[in-house]
């Protein structure tokens, strides 16, 4: 056996410990089984992708790629803030 010294954020730690507790594991069991899954895998055990983006987000860059739905522009920051509180 071994040992390997790990960095991570306090919350993330106290999480997945009682997440292994319930599931009657312990951190270093957890870790293991991780990384046998990735041995015999050659991959990272579980999907990893981009942080995609929500609807309502995807649909202002569409708006804002086809300039619609636009505002402005303002020739103050009043103007700015009187238009906001029309909305």
């Amino acid at each position: 056996m071994t040992s390997i010294t790990i960095r991570v954020d306090e919350n993330v730690k106290r999480q997945s410990e009682e997440l292994f507790e319930e599931l009657g594991l312990n951190m270093s069991s957890a870790v293991n089984m991780f990384l046998k899954q990735a041995i015999r895998q050659q991959a990272i055990p579980f999907a990893v992708a981009k942080n995609v983006p929500n609807m309502v987000t995807l649909q202002a860059i569409d708006d804002a790629v086809n300039y619609r739905n636009m505002y402005g522009p303002y020739e103050s920051v009043e103007e700015l803030v009187e238009a906001l509180d029309k909305e």
